[in-house]
């Protein structure tokens, strides 16, 4: 059984010398602004796939293959998917290999965005 040690603030400004003080304050000051905007960031998912269909505007159908082991027989087995992602210059053509990220949903179906060719 593990045990985790509760930190207090008070507790830490008392046996710290005033120069640690103030690092001590920084760290238990965050805003949470701060950290949901690292978080955010740090999750977006990256896929690359190949662009299928060019021709909604501004949008992209890409489709990303992954290949997976079966959880019982271990066997590998293709997955194919379709995303549809924002191309703002409709600069993406059928047959380019694209980079899509994930960002807020931009209309019922599209929720990544290409970043670039691979």
């Amino acid at each position: 059984m593990r045990h985790f040690v509760r930190l207090d603030v008070n507790f830490l400004l008392r046996h710290a010398s005033s120069h640690d003080n103030k690092n001590i304050m920084k760290l238990f000051t965050s805003t949470k602004k701060e950290s949901k905007e690292a978080q955010v960031v740090a999750t977006r998912k990256k896929l690359t796939g190949t662009v299928v269909s060019d021709k909604m505007d501004k949008t992209v159908v890409v489709n990303v293959n992954r290949y997976v082991a079966h959880k019982k027989y271990g066997k590998y087995y293709k997955i194919d998917k379709h995303y549809k992602a924002h191309d703002e210059n409709n600069e993406y053509k059928v047959g380019d290999m694209v980079i899509i990220e994930e960002c807020r949903p931009l209309s019922k179906d599209k929720n990544f965005t290409v970043i670039g060719k691979k």
